[in-house]
């Protein structure tokens, strides 16, 4: 669901994950029990977190710790983004 609520707001070459994997990534990697993104560096070779992200992350690496702290400061707290998260346990 937050796949497709989710605003991509970039531009350019920065879509290298989609934004619904990276959230993946975020979410997997706290419950997991890393505290922040620069465990990010670890997880992203890790083959299940890999898996988690999916798309070119299954056959590559997932996002790097630069590529999550610019996806939990800019593109997750974009009102839209932020909006369509807090109304996520509704739907």
């Amino acid at each position: 669901m937050a796949g497709e609520t989710l605003a991509d707001t970039r531009t350019g070459k920065n879509g290298r994950h989609a934004l619904v994997g990276l959230l993946r990534q975020s979410v997997f990697g706290r419950l997991a029990g890393y505290d922040d993104v620069n465990d990010a560096e670890r997880l992203r070779h890790d083959p299940a977190m890999r898996w988690i992200v999916g798309g070119n992350a299954a056959h590559g690496s997932a996002a790097s710790p630069s590529q999550m702290g610019r996806f939990e400061t800019r593109w997750l707290t974009v009102g839209k983004n932020l909006l369509a998260l807090a109304d996520l346990s509704g739907r």
